[in-house]
């Protein structure tokens, strides 16, 4: 893929985040260039405190760059507010935590129903059929009927991700997602990103592990706030 195109689907330019806090200020990203295609698997890494979350916080408009600009699939992310930011990460992405953020009192099914109802997309009827096929896309659609709490940490990823894709996002964010899974379960997962890529959707994710970072098409390594490393993938 390659990473120049002329209307790349996420571009940061010279974005920069100081936190204020009372031992002084903190700048956690320093002029981010970067430009992503659509179709693009970039993979970020980098020590904890690198700004690795703060890069998917502002991307995704969870928060708000100090200065820069953010484009969207052309929208000027940096010019939202929050609520204008939210419709468009609604509209746009897809984000997958760390943590999962799954919803304990909702079955699965319904966890995965839920970001179509809040963003009124589908009937009912639409939106159960999507849920179910989702579930297969990433193999638990038997745990259905099921509460999370039922499911492995490798389920719960999976359900994460078909949540993720519920309104059919053109990007997926994923911040950690194989941090707390075995090797077997973490390759799995980035299988099924693979596979989304393999369809058109543009990746954004932050990892810690190298061979995992190994998977992406193209990596690019922060440290204190600044990209400091970006080079190609070649996959055999």
């Amino acid at each position: 893929m390659n990473s120049s195109t002329a209307n790349p689907l996420i571009e940061l330019r010279a974005v920069v985040k100081v936190y204020n806090s009372l031992a002084g200020s903190v700048t956690a990203l320093n002029e981010i260039n970067l430009k992503i295609a659509q179709g693009e698997f970039l993979v970020v890494t980098g020590r904890s405190g690198s700004g690795k979350t703060t890069l998917v916080n502002v991307i995704t408009g969870l928060d708000r760059a100090t200065s820069g600009e953010i484009w969207i699939d052309g929208a000027p992310l940096h010019r939202f507010g929050s609520e204008k930011a939210a419709k468009l990460r609604g509209k746009t992405m897809g984000v997958v935590f760390q943590s999962f953020e799954l919803l304990p009192t909702l079955t699965v099914l319904q966890n995965v129903m839920l970001p179509m109802d809040f963003a009124r997309r589908f009937s009912a009827w639409e939106q159960r059929k999507r849920a179910l096929n989702l579930l297969e896309q990433v193999d638990i659609a038997e745990h259905a009927k099921k509460l999370p709490a039922a499911l492995s940490g490798g389920q719960q990823q999976r359900l994460a991700i078909a949540r993720a894709m519920a309104n059919d996002p053109a990007i997926l964010v994923a911040d950690e997602p194989t941090g707390s899974l075995d090797s077997a379960t973490a390759t799995a997962v980035i299988d099924i990103f693979e596979g989304l890529v393999q369809q058109g959707r543009t990746v954004f994710m932050v990892t810690h592990d190298k061979d995992i970072a190994k998977r992406g098409s193209r990596t690019i390594t922060l440290s204190d706030g600044e990209i400091v490393q970006a080079k190609e993938n070649i996959h055999a």
